[in-house]
């Protein structure tokens, strides 16, 4: 179960509201000055985010409480997975397809594209699909 600390900032009745603030590992890398990626981390490092947060363990908790949230981590797999490798799956298989079917070079690079935005149309699906199902949603462990 993967784990992060937040703060109650309301409570409604079927989820809680936790706020968490989005913190980036660079600060503790000795490669940082020269890393591309510490540049990208310092633009999200610090910003606030608010989410729901189910509570299956019927935790008193209230306003301003900290709490641990969890999220399992075969769905964090899956969900990575969604995200980030599907649509460059989609895109290579258009892109082979048409290539092997004889298209010229500007179409293979048309079927890419088309194919990357179908990937993203189909991630999009997907995951309002499962949405719904609870082992995606982050849960309510503990108080702190």
């Amino acid at each position: 179960m993967l784990e992060e600390n937040g703060r109650v900032v309301r409570i409604d009745s079927e989820s809680v509201w936790v706020e968490t603030v989005k913190q980036s590992a660079c600060s503790s890398c000795s490669a940082q000055k020269g890393c591309g990626q510490s540049l990208l981390a310092k633009v999200g490092d610090g910003k606030r985010m608010e989410i729901q947060v189910d509570n299956p363990q019927h935790l008193e908790v209230g306003v301003d409480d900290e709490v641990t949230l969890g999220v399992g981590e075969r769905s964090f797999i899956t969900a990575s997975f969604l995200v980030y490798l599907l649509p460059l799956l989609v895109m290579f298989i258009f892109s082979v397809t048409v290539q092997v079917l004889g298209f010229s070079e500007p179409k293979v690079i048309l079927s890419a594209a088309l194919g990357l935005a179908g990937g993203f149309l189909l991630t999009r699906f997907i995951s309002g699909l499962i949405s719904r199902n609870c082992s995606y949603r982050p849960v309510l462990l503990r108080r702190v």
